[in-house]
């Protein structure tokens, strides 16, 4: 295999292994990976407004309202206007949204996490410094991105959820 070949066949894999991982999430736990994020972010953080949210998983508010709006309808979530100011909507998980996350797998980024925190500074350096190079050579360095490893609309729901 030359290393045109090699490049492009360790990028089908990265794709190929958020493909996999997002149908697996949607399988057993009925949520994309950014549902899940927030989920996990209400549970351990407790209630927060939306811009909160938004800015600690790197989403656009607009984004985020979409997403919200579909946990909220699956009752995994509930929102409510703050005392303080009127225009904040704060956001708690529900007890539903609790029993889904004792049962979903681990988000494929938080796996990747745990790998990469435990390389050395100058390989973190070197993947990152690649990464970068391969993103600006496949013209794809303004694109928005959030560190969310899914594929597809970051809003969309799974197959089973929306029935």
């Amino acid at each position: 295999m030359n290393n045109i070949e090699a490049v492009l066949v360790a990028l089908r894999r990265v794709i190929r292994a958020t493909d996999l991982h997002s149908k697996h999430l949607s399988k057993v736990a009925g949520l994309t990976a950014p549902q899940l994020l927030i989920l996990q972010t209400l549970r351990d953080k407790g209630d927060l407004p939306a811009g909160e949210i938004a800015h600690g998983i790197s989403l656009s508010q607009a984004t985020l309202t979409t997403i919200l709006d579909r946990l909220e309808s699956r009752g995994l979530i509930t929102r409510t206007r703050s005392d303080q100011d009127k225009r904040k909507v704060i956001a708690s998980i529900t007890a539903d949204g609790r029993e889904i996350l004792r049962n979903a797998p681990m988000p494929l980024q938080e796996h990747f996490v745990r790998q990469f925190s435990n390389l050395h500074e100058w390989e973190q350096t070197a993947i990152i410094s690649s990464l970068q190079r391969v993103a600006c050579m496949m013209d794809a360095e303004d694109i928005d991105a959030s560190p969310v490893l899914d594929v597809g609309a970051l809003d969309r729901l799974p197959e089973s959820a929306e029935d």
